[in-house]
């Protein structure tokens, strides 16, 4: 991720652009929030390895995001903050935040390949204890990578500019375009390629029965699955890696919406792709749609008016019919 010339004229386009990220940004922390509550309070059904590795992501999504609404806000709202020190902190915080959104994808797919792949050999790969593992490595590995933007001093203040590392730096921009972007993405693309591709096999030996009688069916659910998250990975890094190539500044405001919206569609495929976790969504909407007829009797036209009457019949004393 770099900076790019901003003149008078593009403050318009940032503001745009900005605009529409921030949208996408809020409505990712509003999803992220909300599948955090849901694992959290439905128990045990969503206390997976599954969920967990989900609700990291979730997490970091939400760093991200505020990160971000900070650095718009520091862009347009607060400019008379020049110091290159705090400039540096935003970048790496930015850098920061992403490559935790990214290796938090990365470690799902690793997941994926122990379940899918070494389960019935090594079923210690997983165990919760060898996810945290995972998720602290992950966090370990995240806050290592950006160090460089600290230091060195190759992020600087620059009036109306995203404390980014600038272009020019060619060298610190290909490693931060490397280490946050190609190789998450990649190795999450030869996992999945994997994944398929052992399935198939395992399908063909015929080693599990299950796997032979409903593989069709759910060899095209994955092949399903990991195009569309395939998609949403790529979606989100090529604009930026072409402006790298190119330096075309359209690129570079799209490269500013992409990841913002990637994290805004990862998160609106996990409800869409996770099937305990849409089941419990749909419950909980239809739960609330059979409530609210309940909750409106006793505002009905006319019912205010009855409700003396109705209560005096209630206390009126019944005659005695015992003699009769």
């Amino acid at each position: 991720m770099n900076s790019t010339g901003v003149t008078p004229n593009y403050i318009h386009d940032y503001a745009i652009v900005c605009s529409f990220s921030a949208i996408l940004i809020v409505s990712a922390v509003v999803i992220s929030i909300t599948i955090l509550i849901l694992v959290r309070r439905t128990k045990p059904r969503l206390h997976t390895i599954r969920h967990l590795l989900m609700c990291n992501t979730c997490v970091a999504s939400i760093l991200y995001c505020i990160v971000q609404i900070n650095n718009y806000v520091f862009l347009f709202f607060v400019p008379s903050v020049t110091s290159n020190i705090y400039c540096r902190w935003r970048a790496y915080f930015t850098y920061f935040t992403l490559c935790a959104v990214t290796y938090s994808f990365l470690i799902q797919a690793i997941s994926r390949l122990f379940i899918a792949v070494f389960s019935t050999k090594y079923k210690c790969l997983v165990t919760f204890k060898t996810h945290y593992i995972l998720v602290i490595i992950q966090w370990f590995t995240v806050t290592i990578i950006p160090i460089s933007v600290v230091v060195t001093k190759d992020v600087y203040y620059r009036p109306m500019k995203f404390c980014w590392v600038p272009m020019k730096k060619i060298i610190h921009t290909s490693y931060i375009l490397i280490a946050c972007y190609i190789i998450p993405t990649l190795s999450i693309c030869i996992i999945y390629i994997f994944i398929f591709y052992h399935i198939k096999q395992a399908k063909k030996g015929a080693r599990h029965l299950l796997r032979v009688l409903h593989g069709e069916r759910r060899d095209f659910q994955l092949l399903r699955n990991i195009l569309i998250l395939l998609s949403i990975y790529l979606m989100g890094g090529i604009p930026l890696v072409l402006y790298v190539l190119s330096s075309n500044r359209i690129l570079y405001l799209i490269g500013i919406v992409t990841i913002s919206l990637t994290v805004a569609a990862e998160k609106v495929c996990t409800i869409l792709l996770d099937q305990e976790l849409r089941q419990i969504i749909t419950k909980l909407l239809s739960r609330m749609k059979r409530i609210a007829p309940l909750d409106n009797t006793n505002t009905r036209p006319g019912y205010q008016e009855k409700l003396p009457h109705i209560q005096r019949a209630m206390t009126q004393p019944q005659p005695n019919t015992e003699n009769t």
